[in-house]
């Protein structure tokens, strides 16, 4: 590893890999980094995360609200909903987000959470119910199938004496049950698109939810308006209709 410049380093340069900084962030004393490079140095660090440089203490925070606003090269502080931006204290005092009511960064994460983890329950019981309906419809189906197959047999059996023509065309409820029976199918293959793609949209916002920081507020806005119900009507369609409310 390139030994670090104990001087301090130059505008511009992370002191840790001596190249020019990427995703710039400021620990508590003032060192700049590339954010990558401070990520592997405290997943090294076997205590407290401190300042590669100057061996200070460094908030936890210090990966997510140690991000510099990219305009004005200052401390991030707050996070506009409208149009997705940290903001530094000079960005909250422009023209374009005066008049807005921006979070900070730690509220944000909080309220993102909270909404994030509310959905992911909601739509939890949802994927249960359609897992639930899923099995129910596979087992039906595979019933109705044995039960074509043993009509089949019965007729084959008793039809014996008759032409071989004859023997070759089905009965016509037996035709009946087999298209039942591809309807079944049918409603199985819709199931399990919806289970597929619901569980993995409940598996994006627990994980968003547990691994929320600065970096990935705007994720998480993103993920909610997706995850909307007016987004899944198509998937919560499968679902039986709610009953009446108890008076």
């Amino acid at each position: 590893m390139v030994p670090l410049n104990e001087d301090g380093p130059e505008q511009g340069v992370c002191a840790i890999c001596q190249d020019l900084l990427k995703e710039a962030v400021s620990t508590d004393c003032g060192h700049l980094f590339c954010r990558v490079c401070l990520t592997q140095h405290a997943k090294k660090a076997s205590r407290d995360l401190c300042c590669p440089l100057c061996r200070k203490p460094c908030s936890k925070g210090v990966l997510g609200e140690g991000y510099l606003c990219h305009r004005h090269q200052k401390r991030v502080r707050s996070f506009c909903e409208e149009s997705k931006l940290l903001l530094c204290v000079e960005c909250l005092e422009s023209p374009e987000h005066r008049s807005h009511l921006e979070p900070t960064i730690g509220d944000a994460i909080s309220h993102y959470k909270e909404r994030l983890n509310r959905r992911s329950r909601r739509l939890r019981k949802d994927l249960t119910e359609l897992q639930r309906l899923k099995a129910q419809e596979e087992k039906e189906r595979q019933a109705l199938q044995t039960d074509c197959g043993n009509r089949r047999l019965h007729a084959e059996l008793e039809s014996q004496h008759q032409t071989e023509g004859q023997l070759d065309a089905p009965p016509l409820q037996e035709l009946g049950q087999l298209e039942h029976t591809s309807a079944e199918g049918a409603g199985t293959l819709n199931l399990s698109e919806a289970v597929t793609q619901l569980g993995t949209l409940v598996a994006d916002l627990e994980r968003t939810a547990k691994e929320l920081d600065a970096n990935t507020l705007k994720d998480a806005r993103d993920l909610l308006n997706r995850s909307a119900p007016q987004k899944l009507d198509r998937l919560l369609s499968l679902l039986p209709p709610a009953g009446p409310a108890p008076h």
